[in-house]
């Protein structure tokens, strides 16, 4: 999904506040080692309550740290990172909480589109769930993961049911937490969910990924697939990642990644 702008002043607002929250908290007394740090919104919105602009007391925008770089200076110092546990509760986690999207270096593979028209609507604008869309009905999704039946039933916001997992040694539970797939597919076998960003994108936090599946898994007995997905310039880049044991957050792995040229109705190719 669409990120908050990024610049050198609402990083500096997020590191200046997030020290003041864990001063006030007492966070940095912690053994992480031994446990996550439990807070909520309530104490970040307290605790950042005198400052004046929105980045440095916006409870949303200073809990959004979607990519390593994104995280306090506070949290990269400590090799911290910080995920939802409940609608307003939060912890803070020792550890890696983040996955490198590779650069796809081989060249890209020319796929010709299952459309037999033209899609105007495809034209209008450029963000992440156009191109998405676009990819999904030229049949691209449904070829990269060799399954016909694919369809379009989730998107949009829904609440996770109650799970636990571990980082490390630490188990963390997880309940009510919204979470938001830019597409999910199902099959007759199968549910794909996607990430999709409109932007090189150098690693992502692992959540993205790890709470839609637990979710899904939940719901559903069929196997859950994962696709991080990406449009630069007129390359539509695939990645497939997959968790070697579903209660383990670190044990994310990449399975296989693509880069795809569309020949269709919509390029000059067409």
């Amino acid at each position: 999904m669409t990120g908050v702008q990024t610049c050198a002043l609402p990083i500096l607002a997020s590191s200046k506040s997030w020290e003041k929250i864990c001063n006030d908290l007492g966070a940095l007394n912690h053994n992480f080692n031994e446990s996550p740090f439990y807070l909520s919104a309530e104490q970040i919105k307290k605790s950042c309550q005198s400052f004046k602009a929105t980045s440095e007391k916006e409870v949303r925008l200073l809990c959004k740290q979607d990519t390593r770089d994104s995280r306090p200076d506070v949290f990269v110092q400590n090799d911290l990172f910080l995920l939802p546990v409940k609608n307003g509760s939060y912890c803070i986690v020792k550890g890696e909480g983040y996955v490198d999207i590779p650069q796809i270096n081989s060249l890209p593979k020319e796929y010709d589109s299952k459309l037999d028209f033209r899609l105007d609507s495809a034209e209008v604008g450029d963000s992440e769930m156009q191109h998405l869309d676009f990819a999904y009905a030229s049949s691209l999704i449904r070829t990269f993961m060799g399954d016909d039946s694919l369809l379009l039933t989730i998107r949009g916001r829904k609440y996770t049911p109650k799970f636990s997992f571990r980082v490390g040694k630490q188990t963390i539970e997880v309940e009510s937490v919204q979470t938001e797939v830019d597409a999910g597919y199902e099959g007759r076998d199968k549910i794909v969910l996607i990430e999709a960003k409109n932007s090189k994108t150098a690693n992502t936090i692992v959540r993205q990924l790890f709470y839609p599946y637990k979710q899904w898994k939940a719901h559903s007995n069929k196997e859950v697939y994962l696709l991080f997905f990406e449009k630069q310039g007129n390359f539509y880049n695939i990645w497939q990642y997959s968790f070697e044991n579903e209660d383990d957050y670190n044990s994310i792995k990449l399975l296989k990644s693509e880069r795809y040229e569309i020949i269709g109705p919509n390029n000059s190719n067409g």
